[in-house]
């Protein structure tokens, strides 16, 4: 019997296996087409009854060999990359839901993500009712529908850093035969698998710590298998009867467990593309061989900056669930034993100006919009990513006005430390 690589060692070897003569490193495939000698090999390909490569917005070898890597470091059966973690949540979401359906999401999760369901989703006739991370399973429970299709949440909340409670949400959903979906961005499958917690879909923003060093725009869905979409295959027509597109070919049937990702693939990235560059998964693959020791270190670090803020007068709240008093401490203790992130959520005495002063006082710090790679940065969401909402509209997303998101990198922890003295000095 085979024995199973350990994390690090996928990390870093996973998804590509050169053979006799062939790079070591992962090729960059940079050609939009394959060459083949004759038309009836092409037409195998087309109705999906052959495995090749033809064209790239369907499969690329080198998108194949790093959507295999995070596959298997998060324990799926399958992984298809996407141009960005947007591209990967609407991918997700759309291979199971129509005009009609209905979900349901944690209310704490991503900006973007929150208008993608809330608004976009809307215009597709895709309904999605919000709900707090905290909620009882009978409040949660109240509201499914005969149309639900699913369930998401993020394993920490972006930028309120909240951990998820999975296995609570896994338990509703599953009650209710529908499948969960969470975005583990921020924890990695370093810190957290999903589905060894009942999770059914995970998707990452590849352009955060899987990435590391923010090179480039990416995102990843994975099915781990477990959901047996024949089993409820009313709710899930798109898998479960016949594509008119492939001669009435049935997903589940024809591929098995692989059904899910296989549609995505041959139906999503098809009509819609939304693919990455084989280049940008190349940079991709290049973070991955180091995510198992930049995590440690961004936990490392945020836990010795949290611990700062904690204790200084000027802080008036903070949110990490590496601390002892914190909220979700009991959750990042059971979910995230070894760490969550380098993320922290915070709020000054003060107003917003006060968030505007200190962190334009920043040195070393830089204020971007970008969050989770190697460099420390910093960001206001009510004065940036979501100047648009109003402090009632940001409560209602789990933001607070005065949030204050800190992504704490790989540097010396005692010079972020030094700079954030010296930013708050000047309060």
């Amino acid at each position: 019997m085979k024995k199973e690589k350990r994390l690090a060692t996928l990390c870093v070897q996973a998804g590509w296996e050169p053979q006799n003569g062939e790079p070591r490193v992962l090729p960059i495939i940079q050609s939009t087409t394959f060459k083949y000698d004759n038309s009836e090999e092409m037409a195998m390909l087309f109705d999906l009854k052959k495995e090749g490569y033809f064209y790239t917005r369907l499969q690329n070898p080198t998108n194949d060999a790093v959507a295999r890597k995070i596959a298997a470091l998060e324990g799926g059966i399958g992984a298809v990359l996407t141009s960005s973690g947007q591209a990967a949540n609407f991918y997700a979401v759309f291979n199971i839901c129509e005009a009609g359906d209905h979900i349901i999401a944690s209310n704490e999760i991503y900006g973007g993500t929150y208008n993608l369901f809330g608004v976009t989703l809307k215009k597709l006739g895709i309904e999605c009712t919000f709900v707090g991370p905290d909620a009882s399973e009978e409040d949660i429970q109240r509201l499914f529908r005969p149309n639900t299709k699913l369930v998401f949440g993020e394993t920490i909340s972006n930028p309120s850093c909240r951990v998820l409670d999975i296995e609570k949400f896994a338990r509703i959903a599953h009650r209710n035969n529908v499948p969960l979906l969470i975005d583990n961005t921020f924890a990695t499958p370093v810190n957290c698998r999903p589905f060894e917690w009942g999770c059914d879909i995970v998707t990452h923003s590849t352009t955060k710590y899987m990435d590391g060093h923010a090179t480039q725009v990416g995102g990843v869905v994975v099915d781990s298998g477990n959901f047996d979409w024949q089993a409820h295959a009313e709710k899930y027509p798109g898998l479960c009867t016949p594509d008119d597109s492939y001669h009435g070919l049935i997903y589940t049937e024809a591929f098995g467990k692989l059904g899910y990702i296989t549609k995505l693939v041959a139906q999503l990235m098809r009509d819609l593309g939304s693919i990455p560059a084989p280049q940008n998964s190349f940079l991709l693959n290049l973070g991955l061989e180091t995510l198992h020791l930049r995590m440690p270190q961004h936990c490392k670090n945020a836990q010795r900056v949290a611990e700062f803020l904690h204790d200084d007068k000027r802080v008036a709240w903070i949110h990490y669930c590496g601390l002892k008093d914190d909220s979700d401490y009991r959750l990042g203790q059971k979910y995230l034993p070894n760490g969550s992130c380098g993320v922290i959520a915070f709020g000054l005495k003060g107003n917003r100006d006060t968030a505007i002063r200190f962190m334009d006082s920043l040195e070393l710090i830089n204020i971007v919009t970008h969050v989770a790679d190697a460099r420390t940065c910093v960001l206001h969401p009510a004065s940036h990513t979501h100047r648009q909402l109003t402090d009632e509209q940001l409560r209602e997303a789990g933001i607070a006005p005065d949030l204050i998101r800190l992504s704490v990198g790989i540097e010396d922890a005692e010079d972020i430390i030094d700079d954030l003295k010296q930013a708050l000095a000047q309060l």
